[in-house]
């Protein structure tokens, strides 16, 4: 029976599929993103033909997991982002703005692991030249790193299969393709395709392997979403081009925690460590001015203080104007909320704007406090006390809630010479080890933390 072929729309953004070509995809509304591709539909099996599989099913008791064998970057900030070291047969997605450092990061691993893994280095953006010398700069010089420029992914796939490295680098994923696809590289077929014949050949071997992949201009991972279901870790760059610091982020990890987050800072070595990010977010702030507040989040396992900044001012707009940038704008608007129904505070004709200091996103709710304390400060134009860290959730009804791990925050706060720490009350009796050098004052509304500062 003759192969039929079919001719279907699908989605760059979001996979959505169709019989019919349209401009906008109802699905994500998005204009202009359907692309055609055509498929082979292959005759169907007899009924009565029985399919064979190779698989052995195993009690679960009898599945050694005692062998599970790491590597061991010896960059600290990425092997705590990854759970402890790369996981052999592991597959890792590195996404992020362009010029963010995601090759910059591939060269500094093969740097590390360069004298005891054969490492393959498969690249479809630079010729191997380029390659070459920002290696140099980075110090890879050893022979058992490979260096491969090719687009075709089943070409990279025979090759994985006959060479059989110890490490895989794909970057990007949007430049491969495989020839027997009508579509051109990087759309969605194209991208769901590679990723997954590239995964089963890799964790057919039993060979961990990273693959770069790019963002659309929202920011987010470009491609299917199937390709971030497939891998088993994701890791996400976030910072400014502008800035020199860089975050690693784990959004999604099979082998460790989500919540970690690894720090970095870009010079002309590359992406150095930042062993004491508090220091690095708090250094160069300035003393006695209004409209800043310093707070205590948890990343993973280690407090992280970061400078809040609020300021408000008159606006020109028949609109004021809210703003928040490394914080929740939906988040904003209810702090605001709050503070005008339960303090007495009115922000309506004000414009409002909330800055993160450092590149840092708090995401943690134990940030309202500082953001509403920082907007205050700013209102009222009257500086809070520099030595003063704050954190707690703030409730609809004004209310400040418990946050978890508080003795971790005011350790980590005293260890940096904060002497006055303003925290929920419910909180205080998670502290039974408090440093004598740091006084806690508990609040139970957003009132009586307001009264310490004006």
């Amino acid at each position: 029976m003759a192969t039929k072929s079919k001719t279907v729309y699908i989605c760059r953004e979001c996979g959505y599929e169709t019989a019919k070509w349209m401009g906008k995809c109802p699905s994500c509304d998005s204009w202009s993103t359907l692309e055609e591709d055509v498929r082979l539909s292959k005759p169907t099996a007899k009924a009565s033909t029985p399919v064979l599989s190779s698989a052995t099913p195993k009690p679960l008791s009898q599945i050694d997991v005692t062998a599970e064998e790491r590597y061991i970057t010896g960059i600290k900030e990425l092997d705590r982002v990854l759970g402890g070291g790369i996981v052999k047969g592991s597959g890792v997605l590195l996404s992020g703005d362009p010029g963010i450092g995601k090759s910059t990061i591939l060269l500094q691993i093969c740097n590390a692991l360069q004298n005891a893994k054969d490492i393959l280095y498969v690249s479809g953006e630079e010729s191997a030249i380029q390659i070459k010398m920002r290696a140099n700069r980075l110090g890879v010089v050893s022979d058992n790193v490979t260096i491969m420029t090719e687009t075709d992914a089943q070409v990279i796939s025979n090759y994985i299969i006959s060479a059989k490295p110890d490490l895989v680098m794909i970057d990007s994923i949007q430049t491969m393709q495989i020839g027997e696809l009508s579509s051109m590289a990087g759309s969605i077929v194209q991208v769901r395709e590679c990723t997954n014949l590239l995964l089963r050949t890799c964790k057919g071997m039993d060979i961990p392997i990273f693959i770069v992949g790019h963002v659309n201009k929202g920011g987010d991972i470009a491609g299917p979403k199937v390709m971030e279901h497939i891998v088993d870790t994701v890791l996400y760059f976030e910072g400014e081009r502008n800035q020199s610091y860089r975050i690693l982020r784990a959004i999604k990890n099979r082998f460790g925690s989500t919540n970690e987050i690894g720090v970095f800072e870009m010079n002309e070595n590359g992406l150095c460590e930042v062993e004491n990010p508090s220091a690095m977010l708090l250094s160069g702030r300035l003393l006695d001015v209004s409209g800043a507040c310093i707070t205590c989040v948890i990343e993973g396992t280690r407090p992280i203080l970061a400078e809040v900044q609020g300021l408000v001012t008159t606006t020109g707009f028949g609109n004021p104007r809210r703003t928040a940038t490394g914080y929740d704008y939906n988040r904003l608007n209810l702090l605001l909320a709050v503070l005008e129904k339960r303090i007495g505070l009115y922000f309506s004709n004000l414009d409002t704007y909330v800055n993160i200091v450092g590149g840092m996103r708090l995401d943690e709710p134990a940030a309202d406090l500082a953001v509403a304390m920082s907007l205050v400060s700013g209102l009222r134009d009257i500086p809070i006390d520099q030595n003063t860290i704050a954190f707690g959730e703030i409730g609809l009804s004004g209310e400040i809630r418990t946050v978890p791990r508080a003795q971790s925050r005011v350790i980590e706060a005293a260890r940096l010479g904060f002497t006055k720490c303003i925290l929920p009350k419910a909180s205080l009796k998670q502290i039974t080890n408090c440093p004598e050098s740091i006084e806690l004052i508990g609040v139970t509304t957003l009132g009586q933390a307001i009264k310490t500062i004006v």
